[in-house]
């Protein structure tokens, strides 16, 4: 079984996976150029830890497309390596980090400097999570006819929010932050 850091010394950077997107690549590229970075200190303080960033994710998943080009700015400006796997690629690793019994991603994993699992993240902030819980709540059962159809159309409206409204960037910011100051 390989570890998180084979998984994270095998990855693709967060800047080649994002280079390599086929879906919701152009929605990710804005949520990173538009992001801005508070400045609350905790760049600095990441800069003082040997610490790198190992994201489990694919291209079709609307939460990664708003999350990940956020947490790549924090990486980039504390001067963290980020690198990618694919969920789908090889589940074994997914499978160690289940949410509530499933492969919900991203899950961000946060490696130490000898590469030890020191923190996780994901694959939502509290405040997004509780916004996809009211939209799945507007959803019929799921041996509803027009489930499918209902689905669909909240899947495109969440990914339209998450594109496009920098309150919920900013939420995933603020817990992925407390995330990191629990663990440093």
């Amino acid at each position: 079984m390989k570890t998180e850091e084979q998984y994270f010394l095998e990855g693709k950077s967060i800047q080649q996976y994002m280079d390599e997107m086929s879906k919701l690549k152009e929605e990710s590229f804005r949520v990173y150029q538009e992001f801005e970075l508070p400045k609350d200190g905790i760049v600095d303080e990441l800069k003082k830890h040997s610490l790198h960033f190992l994201v489990i994710t694919e291209d079709w998943c609307g939460d990664a497309m708003m999350i990940n080009p956020v947490i790549r700015k924090l990486a980039e400006a504390a001067d963290i390596e980020m690198r990618v796997t694919l969920r789908d690629e090889d589940t074994d690793l997914i499978d160690r980090h289940l949410t509530n019994g499933g492969r919900a991603i991203p899950i961000i994993l946060i490696l130490n400097e000898e590469g030890r699992l020191i923190g996780k993240w994901g694959p939502r902030a509290p405040e997004v999570q509780q916004i996809v819980d009211e939209y799945r709540a507007t959803l019929p059962t799921k041996d509803d006819p027009a489930f499918p159809e209902k689905q669909k159309e909240v899947f495109s409206a969440l990914q339209k929010r998450y594109a496009d409204e920098p309150l919920l960037w900013s939420y995933v910011y603020e817990s992925f932050k407390q995330t990191l100051k629990a663990i440093l």
